[in-house]
């Protein structure tokens, strides 16, 4: 039985990670596929401001995963898990299907869904929608790290094949829920609103928009760009850093508004916090985001992460 500490209420997050989708076989360590499973839910317990409390855990293997595939990455997940005080409650086994309807022989992918339960005081779970006109928009670390070193992965898979344990450095293949983070976030009543970047800059922030009922201003020379989105674009494996930055996803950093009065460390729970903009009332044909480029002009910032269903953007690691 899982109870929340007096006057909390319990919060659930579930979360698929599908092969072909979120990792591949011949890409990712299984330790780092599990690591990603569990980092997922956390990352969302996060955004609300809660602390997890229990995991749960099914998966769907193909026969050949049934051993050691799957037990590495338990591995990973359990690692995770232990750095973060989660117990694995609970969960299922089964074979995946690897016949069609009609008896035909197909290939099996492995299918693993997370539940994740977390608590927070009652009533004062973050949520997307309690942004207000005029509050200053924040965001946790560097941005596009993520998408960088997947880039770097699906060129070279091998060189990342012995990274089995959860190491810096690595935020597509070891993301780093903000759980510490968030729980601050709730417990200073710093933010106003708030959502993980799991999808893309542009595409969350227009999340927190809808939610919200409001637009927003963002300004491209304050967006936190990582390391390796700026190593991939002087490598000549992309355009732009920023793109990687606006659109590349699976950062699980912090995305969060707080009162234009209200004081917002440098740094929270380790991590640097930075001001990248402003939201703002809805106006009639306005679109929900716009960049403001280094030239002072403003631009409309469009969607431009992963749309589940319409196959849109490169985040979460879809391949």
């Amino acid at each position: 039985m899982v109870r929340p500490p007096r006057g909390h209420e319990v919060l659930v997050t579930t979360d698929f990670s599908l092969e072909q989708v979120h990792f591949r076989l011949d890409w990712h360590p299984p330790e780092s596929a599990g690591h990603r499973c569990l980092a997922r839910g956390l990352s969302d317990l996060a955004a609300m401001g809660a602390r997890p409390l229990a995991a749960f855990l099914s998966l769907a293997l193909p026969p050949e995963c049934m051993d050691g595939w799957a037990e590495r990455f338990l591995d990973g997940l359990l690692a995770l898990a232990q750095d973060y005080g989660v117990p694995l409650a609970g969960g299922d086994t089964a074979q995946s299907p690897f016949f069609d309807e009609s008896g035909k022989r197909q290939t099996a992918m492995v299918l693993a869904d997370i539940v994740l339960l977390g608590s927070a005081p009652r009533g004062r779970a973050l949520l997307r929608s309690g942004a207000r006109a005029g509050d200053v928009i924040y965001v946790t670390g560097a941005l596009g790290g993520a998408a960088a070193e997947l880039l770097a992965l699906g060129r070279a898979p091998k060189a990342f094949r012995r990274l089995t344990k959860a190491a810096s450095g690595h935020p597509h293949l070891y993301p780093m829920p903000r759980v510490a983070m968030g729980t601050r976030l709730q417990a200073g009543k710093i933010a106003s609103a708030a959502i993980d970047v799991s999808d893309g800059l542009s595409t969350d922030l227009a999340h927190l928009c809808q939610e919200s009922g409001l637009s927003a201003e963002i300004y491209e020379v304050a967006v936190p760009i990582h390391s390796l989105a700026r190593k991939a674009e002087a490598d000549g494996w992309v355009p732009s850093a920023l793109h990687l930055a606006l659109h590349g996803g699976e950062d699980y950093e912090l995305l969060f508004t707080a009162p234009a009065g209200k004081r917002v460390p440098p740094k929270i729970a380790g991590v640097p916090v930075c001001p990248i903009g402003t939201m703002k009332p809805r106006a009639k044909g306005r679109l929900a985001v716009e960049l403001s480029g280094l030239d002072g002009r403003r631009m409309p910032l469009h969607a431009g992460g992963w749309e589940h269903f319409r196959g849109k953007g490169s985040s979460r690691g879809r391949i």
